[in-house]
């Protein structure tokens, strides 16, 4: 099965910069800070859960079915986490889709 990103270069590409430059508070800061902490801890999560199913797979392999409905439901997950924190962050920016 393919991996699937949506958001690869072209998404990038076709980003629409800010013609000013950005000024931020110190809330504004301390808020995307906690959301990347968030997304961090979110991706960590993630990653264990892929870690803890493989090693049962290799350890137990009986249990090869169980564990692979846990591996395909974390990149979904992921790929949500990033967009989240991508579209606070891009807010935050002034970023926008072209």
């Amino acid at each position: 099965m393919p991996l699937d990103f949506p958001h690869s270069s072209a998404h990038r590409n076709g980003m629409r910069m800010p013609s000013q430059p950005v000024q931020l508070s110190v809330e504004q800061i301390q808020d995307l800070n906690q959301k990347l902490s968030v997304l961090r801890h979110d991706i960590n999560n993630q990653l264990s859960l892929i870690m803890a199913a493989s090693e049962l797979i290799r350890h137990k392999p009986q249990m090869a079915d169980r564990m692979m409905a846990t591996l395909n439901e974390q990149p979904p997950k992921i790929t949500a986490a990033m967009a989240r924190f991508s579209a606070e962050f891009e807010n935050a920016f002034g970023i926008s889709q072209s």
